[in-house]
């Protein structure tokens, strides 16, 4: 089969593989590393991999075009045909691909799946149509209604408001940029990697390329990592010579950072594998840490730190425009379940500081379950710590983006401050949401119950 064939399918049965069987994007795209994309190149893998993210992004667009071109819905029992017919109308009307060429190598496609081979008239004569009238139905969409769910959009809007919860879910149509976290601050890299220096002080790349390729990887100069990913460790404010330890620590950004401000860092994960991935980002950026692979509820050990920071597992709703699956894999059900288990393991990290130390709380979520509203019910249980208001200047966000508790709060929606704005244009748009909180250890008022 031609490359042009094996990129479409590999991409449609990615899209198959997210919407039907539940398996997330990593996983459908690694599947499909060892199947259709083993013998092809690094550009086909990377076109592979943009049409069917796209469609995911896109998908209730996409899917409420097909709508009025079907008579009836495909059935479900043929979803490799309907996952070619979503990446198709994705090709042509989000992605610029010449209309002929997406039937022609749709249609091929279809053909060439057993399942499949009597869909390829209706294929056919339903991208034909698209290419005529697809345009002026995407010109009427509203984007953020159609490809956020409902019970998503409800929750946003009750936590932030109508027009901001609008906002939200807008940011997420796009493809995020790439951010890149420096080991060593270096004046000279932002240019060599043709990248825009933000306030927060990440590096912003907006056409990266393959990552191993760029300037300074393989001498482990920086590593990928949101810029709002890269704000908790800096909560800490670590000094060289602490005792600190990362809890669920893969894939190591957090670790990285701590390591190279010259702390003696403990990481600890759950996943053998992950702690794996972490100890070799670990070894081409030439930082050390002790690896632990253990839960980090059940991990008994009377060590205690001098800081101790705790990215929590969570729902992850704050990552949705680099993981487009979120929406189709998470439920509020998921929310109320991974909340109950922060809960458990900040009560675990707070064993393990030392009195004046500080614990960071943070979370790659948008929902209060897993933000403030797990952070004020730990404070009430625990008298022998308190919350530290962050200072936005010291971390260079804006002071927006400090709620009222001192807790920081980033949106997706949020446009980023450049470090040197003359440079480029004013600001930088988007990056995940996530909520961190400062938290630190004290003598407990008399009487009281730690």
């Amino acid at each position: 089969m031609p490359p042009a064939l094996l990129v479409r399918r590999a991409a449609a049965r990615i899209v198959q593989s997210v919407v039907n069987d539940r398996q997330t994007f990593d996983d459908a795209l690694a599947a499909n590393l060892g199947q259709d994309l083993s013998n092809l190149d690094g550009r086909d893998i990377a076109f592979a991999r943009l049409i069917a993210v796209t469609t995911l992004r896109r998908l209730g667009q996409v899917d409420d075009i097909l709508a009025k071109f079907l008579s009836k819905p495909i059935d479900h029992r043929a979803p490799f045909a309907r996952a070619t017919l979503q990446t198709a109308v994705t090709q042509m009307l989000f992605l610029d691909t010449p209309a002929h060429a997406v039937i022609d190598t749709a249609v091929r496609v279809i053909k060439g799946h057993r399942k499949s081979q009597h869909f390829s008239g209706l294929t056919n004569a339903v991208l034909r149509r698209v290419a005529e009238g697809g345009t002026a139905i995407v010109q009427n969409q509203n984007a953020a209604l159609l490809n956020t769910p409902t019970w998503m959009l409800d929750r946003w809007t009750d936590a932030y408001g109508v027009e901001t919860a609008l906002a939200i879910a807008s940011a997420h149509q796009d493809e995020p940029a790439l951010d890149l976290t420096l080991k060593i601050r270096m004046a000279e890299l932002p240019d060599a990697l043709d990248g825009a220096a933000l306030s927060t002080g990440s590096i912003r790349l907006a056409n990266a390329g393959r990552v191993d390729a760029l300037p300074g990887y393989d001498e482990g100069v920086w590593w990928v990592q949101d810029a709002a990913a890269a704000l908790p460790a800096r909560l800490l404010d670590v000094q060289p010579g602490m005792r600190v330890l990362d809890l669920c620590a893969a894939p190591g950004g957090k670790t990285a950072q701590l390591s190279a401000a010259g702390a003696t860092v403990t990481a600890l994960d759950s996943s053998a594998a992950r702690m794996r991935r972490v100890e070799a980002n670990l070894e081409r950026l030439g930082l050390s840490a002790k690896l632990v692979v253990d839960d980090a509820i059940a991990w008994n050990t009377n060590e205690t730190f001098d800081a101790v920071l705790l990215d929590a597992p969570c729902s992850a709703t704050g990552t949705i425009r680099r993981h487009p699956d979120i929406p189709l894999l998470k439920s509020a059900h998921d929310i109320a379940e991974l909340a109950v288990q922060q809960t458990l393991m900040l009560k675990s990290a707070a064993r393990h500081v030392v009195t004046g130390g500080k614990l960071v709380f943070c979370t790659c979520s948008l929902e209060p379950e897993e933000g403030v509203e797990q952070v004020s019910t730990f404070l009430n249980a625990h008298p022998d710590f308190v919350a530290l208001p962050i200072d936005a200047d010291a971390i260079g966000v804006p002071c927006e983006w400090i709620t009222n508790n001192g807790f920081l709060r980033t949106l997706p929606c949020h446009e980023v401050p450049l470090a040197a704005p003359e440079a480029h244009a004013s600001s930088s748009t988007g990056l995940d949401g996530f909520f961190a909180a400062v938290l630190q250890r004290v003598e407990p008022p008399l009487g009281a119950q730690a």
